[in-house]
């Protein structure tokens, strides 16, 4: 594990809550949100298009799993998969940073922010980084951050948790 690693608190909410919240944050704000995932392949998307009024502010996302794509598609650097592996806070930020540009619109209306995900939902570890490890990463007007977890539980519960996690602390941006 990286000698950095600070896991972050985890909240209660639920999913729907935390979406529907966020929802309307960023439509009270005339902002938008792209995403790019890899361990939640889908689950971001998915918490944040059940909400009401979605259609207003999410302009989509995709789920990179595969190595190739996050480099190819969002960008992420070749040099550092290969280095650290892809369960790693920059490549959490560099799919964040590939979500916001990949889902900005070729007439200048750019994606606010751009959320990525990735970490080890189980059941094995990968790249050594044990189960439950997991990077998201935001990128925005004034920048990119990435938050690292290890969640405790089964890998549908890990991914629920990055999920609502990673639109918890969008919303804390905002």
């Amino acid at each position: 594990m990286d000698s950095d690693f600070q896991p972050e608190p985890r909240i209660s909410e639920t999913a729907f809550h935390t979406a529907t919240d966020l929802v309307e944050k960023l439509r009270k704000a005339g902002q938008t949100v792209g995403v790019a995932e890899s361990l939640t392949a889908g689950a971001v998307c998915s918490t944040i298009a059940s909400a009401m009024g979605a259609s207003n502010v999410f302009r989509g996302g995709c789920v990179a799993y595969g190595s190739e794509l996050k480099e190819e598609l969002l960008g992420v650097d070749k040099e550092l998969i290969a280095k650290e592996g892809v369960i790693h806070a920059d490549v959490a930020k560099q799919m964040a940073e590939g979500a916001r540009r990949i889902t900005s619109l070729k007439d200048g209306n750019t994606t606010t922010w751009g959320v990525g995900t990735t970490g080890v939902a189980g059941p094995e570890k990968q790249d050594d980084k044990p189960v439950g490890t997991v990077y998201i990463g935001i990128a925005g007007p004034k920048g990119t951050v990435s938050y690292g977890y290890k969640f405790e539980g089964t890998r549908e519960q890990i991914i629920e948790a990055t999920a609502v996690e990673a639109l918890h602390r969008l919303r804390k941006l905002l």
